[in-house]
């Protein structure tokens, strides 16, 4: 198909998309701790009831219907953000700093629309596990002592409750894997995702069956290193 070698094909992808998968758990674990720890200090309340919400909307929406849905509207109607490629046009004339924000720029749908499933399920373990160790006898006698609710809860509480979080999010790897594939290809994102759709229209069987060993080489890392959820 590229009358290239199989192997500069996808080292050129894999780095874009390694990309995403990584900053989509970084996003997942900066915006979901925080949403969990705020829902277990006051379960049921408000604030709660509203990211149960948010978790339902979230387990129930497909991530390629949330990446059309967020081109239509945030780049087709509204103009705010990119609806394809790695960068913009004129990418080669602009200065270092600029060139980092526009890729930044065009990465931000393909990261929110990856992050946003995984979000709400980890903010909801993230839920229960403060509220396990908040019922713990040390947080009842740090709370006896006198000291600050605010040092209570991330001091003593989330310390504890952070390492299965940590654990949890490692599982979300596999499914960032499988999700960005898609999410490439709706966003025309030069990843491995979208070089296996056209090896597969192609008939390139070479450059399919190395992209898939190299997404099995992946996962097997990963299960590797973290194990398989029980």
């Amino acid at each position: 198909l590229y009358d290239r070698p199989v192997i500069e094909k996808i080292g050129e992808r894999l780095p874009i998309t390694l990309a995403i998968n990584i900053l989509s758990l970084v996003v997942i674990f900066a915006i979901a701790v925080p949403l969990g720890v705020l829902a277990a200090v006051r379960p049921h309340g408000l604030f709660d009831r509203l990211t149960t919400i948010f978790v339902f909307i979230g387990y129930s929406m497909p991530s390629f219907w949330l990446a059309l849905l967020g081109m239509a509207l945030f780049g087709v109607r509204l103009h705010w953000l990119p609806i394809s490629g790695l960068h913009s046009l004129d990418y080669e004339t602009f200065g270092w700093f600029r060139r980092l924000a526009d890729v930044g720029w065009h990465l931000l749908l393909p990261i929110t629309v990856s992050a946003f499933v995984s979000l709400a399920g980890l903010s909801r373990y993230a839920r229960s596990s403060m509220i396990e160790v908040l019922r713990q006898d040390y947080i009842r006698t740090a709370r006896a002592k006198g000291l600050p609710e605010g040092k209570v809860i991330f001091k003593h509480a989330l310390r504890n409750a952070i390492n299965p979080m940590i654990t949890i999010l490692g599982y979300h790897f596999s499914g960032l894997l499988s999700g960005a594939a898609l999410i490439e290809i709706i966003c025309n994102w030069p990843g491995i995702g979208s070089l296996m759709l056209t090896a597969v229209r192609a008939k390139d069987v070479y450059l399919v069956m190395a992209s898939m060993l190299m997404g099995g080489i992946l996962l097997f890392a990963h299960c590797a290193r973290h194990g398989s959820p029980k």
